[in-house]
């Protein structure tokens, strides 16, 4: 969810960028620009692409050519992202409301309201969090 959070905001909040070959051997990313812990972003491979947090045992071996970009994120951030996934795992599951286009219905004289949100379409994730979002996003 990370991943998509920070493509969200235009911001993957970046503190160093180092821009070459890398080596992902064992599931890891063999570098010494990370510390235990620190979020990091692949760019340019061709299995691995993504948000990912060091170190990593599930990547898929390869060297390549392209970034690895050293994150600080906040811890705010983090929890945004949590809070984002709680709600999807509740309401864009097959059973959740999310999943539904109604947002109330009526019978015996029959009306229903369809669920929106600010682009017209059923409500999302992004209008839900839309003010926590703002504090974090980068002008494009």
């Amino acid at each position: 969810m990370l991943y998509e959070l920070c493509l969200e905001l235009n911001n993957f909040f970046e503190y160093a960028r180092y821009i070459g070959n890398v080596t992902i051997k064992d599931g890891n990313v063999e570098t010494e620009l990370l510390e235990e812990g620190q979020y990091f972003r692949i760019v340019g491979s061709k299995f691995n692409d993504g948000v990912y947090q060091y170190p990593t045992r599930n990547l898929k071996d390869e060297v390549y050519h392209g970034g690895l970009w050293a994150m600080a994120v906040p811890p705010a951030v983090i929890a945004l992202s949590a809070d984002i996934d709680q709600w999807r795992a509740k309401y864009q599951t097959i059973d959740g409301t999310g999943m539904s286009p109604y947002q109330s219905e009526s019978f015996g004289g029959y009306s229903y309201t369809k669920a929106t949100g600010s682009s017209g379409n059923a409500t999302s994730w992004q209008d839900v969090f839309a003010g926590r979002l703002n504090l974090w996003r980068k002008l494009k």
